[in-house]
Formats: C-alpha cells, structure tokens, sequence
C-alpha cells in the first residue's frame, strides 16, 4: 500500500526522491516501532498490528506530498481521513493519551529524517518544509479525532425507520394487489420477484439498524469469526453485482487468508460497492483492491465522480447523515450504510478511511488487522464514555 488511494499514481508521476522514501519505508517503520516501544510506556506492549496502525499510509501520503503538484489542496496537505482515523483508534484500542498521540508523531518525525539521511537521502528545505507541514496537519487532526473520542462524542441517531420503511412497503401492497388482479403466470413471477427483492431490502435496512442500535449502545457487533479468504468474499460480491449492473468491476490484489467475520464484511463491502455505483460517476470502473502490510489488510473500494466535500468526510459515518452531494442528486437511502461499514471496521480491531479529492474520486477502504480474534474485547467509542 502506497497511498490512501486505490487508484495508485504510477512510479512515472513520483519524483525520484518520493520513490528513494517509499523504498525506505520499512526501514523507517522498523526504527520508528523501536524508538516507540523504547521510549513510550504506553507502546511498548501493543503488538505489532496496533502498534503501527495506519502509519505506513501516513508516511506513503508524506512521501507523495513531496511530488510537485501532488499536493491535494492550497495549503499543500492531502485531503484525507486516516489522521482523524488514526486518533479514533488510539481513543479506542489503546490506553493512549493525548500527549503520547502528539508524541508518537513526533518520534515518527526524527526517525524519518534520521532513517533518510543514513541511507543518504538528503531532503531539500521545501522537501522538508512539506513533510512537517503535512506532520503539523496530521497531528492536529488526531489529536482532534482522540480528543473527540475521549470527550464522549456520540453520533447523532434520529428515528426515521418508519418512514425509510415505507417505500419499500407501499411497493409490496402495489405488487400485491396487481397480483390479485391478474391470472397471467409471467405477470405473477415479475411481481413476484419484485416483491421478494422490497422485502430483502427492508430485510436489509432493519438488520444494519438493529446492529447500528447495538454499536451505539456501547456494545460490539457479534461477529463470528472464521479463517477465509478475503477474495472469496470479493468475488461473490461482484459476481452478484455483475448480474444486476454488468461487467463495472476490477479486482486488484492478491489472496489474503484471516480471521474475519464474514457475513459483516460481506455486508460492508456490499455497502461500499453498492455507496460507490449510487454516487460514482456511471459507466466508469469501480475498483476493488486488497492491499495487506504489518499484520493488517486494507480492503478498498474507488469510483469516480464528484468528490465528498472535505467539511462533510466525516460525516457521512454519522447515522443517517450523508454528505450534501447525496441530497443534491436526491439520491434515496438513509444514511446507515456506511456507519455500518465503520462498525464493521471497529469491531474487527480496525477503522474506515476516507480519500476524496477531484482529480482521485473518492475511495472507502477498511483498514483492519489479518487476525481479529485478539480485538474481539477491545472497547468502542461508546464504551471508553
């Protein structure tokens, strides 16, 4: 994993000097778990899979940032989630505060900059001044997400299953009473069908919401835990899809074998596939790339189209809120889809990232450990208040 984004810029686009700290990027890791773990009580007995986090996204995104015209924004710092995610997760998995949040940084700072000038990488004063730039930005950002968690910050959760109900409701009374008017075997197995496919939906609507009532209450979602192969799920997935929207999907990555819950991440990756032909742009590819480093997988989902405005990135995870493009396009749903995916992510020991920018389209990628079962106890957002 080189980036946020599942849709990589190539070798060509990075500058040589991007490329030299993307090939040093163990190495700096690797010295940035030792300095942790010998100087930061608080680290030394994470394992490896928690200890590092979303650290190598982070030095990858510092890495791209020193390309020129890379950067994602005017002031030079990509439009991303993972800094908030990361706060999200100290708050969560560890027993963090937040000077060690700041100060794990700032150990990831020097380890960079020593790491670099052994191997004989010498940075410009711009290099330099972009890589603590976007640090700054990253830090303030989860600083800001673990103070939020740690503060009790609860999503907001408004009672609407009645109404997002209905429709799919008055479909199947339609479908029904035409039947009733009708003697015609072909007419009957339409409706039929149509109506099996309204109550799968509202099936759908009140299984995320019994499990988002549950995650909101403190509790995890009852995962049951197997070891599978990611791309089994993957594949059914977009089989499934390919049947109702033809051939849009690519599958990049290899097999990743865990322990998982797999019917949730089966519904999550169908929430994001389904996210992705909802708001990306139509007849473009939507790609689906599995990505694993240190003990975790990254499981992402990329489309094309109108990016999710960076004031509105987070809270498309709040329940029943969606970003203002969604309302714009009148686009129907109820705003549970992607909360779901978040507990899924949080659950299994990880998070959900967020990478939307217009030239990049935007990407949802659940970043969690290969082995789950450790993380079965570890506590929610609700359950640290």
């Amino acid at each position: 994993m080189t980036s946020t984004n599942a849709k990589n810029i190539t070798s060509a686009e990075l500058s040589a000097t991007s490329l030299r700290m993307l090939e040093l990027r163990d190495a700096v890791l690797n010295e940035w778990q030792a300095r942790m773990r010998a100087t930061i009580s608080k680290a030394a007995g994470l394992s490896q899979p928690i200890l590092v986090n979303t650290m190598p996204v982070v030095y990858a995104n510092l890495a791209e940032a020193i390309t020129p015209d890379y950067a994602r924004n005017s002031n030079g710092v990509l439009e991303t989630t993972v800094a908030a995610e990361h706060g999200n997760e100290r708050a969560r998995l560890t027993n963090y505060d937040l000077s060690t949040v700041i100060s794990e940084y700032q150990v990831l700072r020097l380890a960079i900059f020593d790491v670099l000038a052994e191997n004989g990488l010498h940075l410009t004063e711009t290099d330099m001044r972009i890589i603590n730039m976007t640090l700054d930005a990253t830090i303030k950002e989860s600083a800001t997400a673990f103070s939020l968690v740690q503060s009790a910050f609860r999503e907001r959760f408004v009672a609407t299953l009645a109404h997002d109900l209905r429709s799919p409701l008055n479909a199947v009374q339609m479908f029904a009473e035409r039947i009733g008017r009708t003697s015609d075997p072909k007419v009957i197995g339409e409706l039929s069908d149509k109506i099996k496919q309204n109550v799968g939906r509202m099936d759908r609507m009140i299984r995320e919401l019994l499990d988002i009532v549950v995650f909101e209450q403190g509790e995890r979602l009852k995962l049951h835990l197997t070891n599978f192969n990611i791309m089994q799920v993957v594949r059914q997935v977009c089989d499934e899809s390919f049947d109702i929207y033809g051939s849009r999907f690519e599958v990049v990555g290899e097999d990743v074998t865990g322990w998982w819950g797999r019917d949730a991440l089966q519904r999550a990756l169908e929430n994001l596939i389904g996210n992705a032909l909802k708001y990306g742009s139509k007849d473009t590819p939507i790609t689906i790339k599995i990505d694993h480093y240190h003990g975790r997988i990254l499981i992402s989902v990329h489309n094309e189209g109108n990016p999710i405005p960076p004031d509105q990135l987070e809270s498309v995870f709040q329940v029943f809120e969606r970003a203002k493009i969604a309302n714009d396009e009148n686009e129907q749903g109820w705003g549970l889809g992607l909360p779901f995916v978040r507990s899924v992510a949080e659950s299994h020991g990880g998070s959900i990232v967020t990478d939307s920018s217009p030239d990049a389209g935007t990407t949802f990628i659940i970043d969690i450990p290969i082995d789950a079962r450790p993380f079965l106890d570890a506590p929610t957002l609700q359950q640290i208040q």
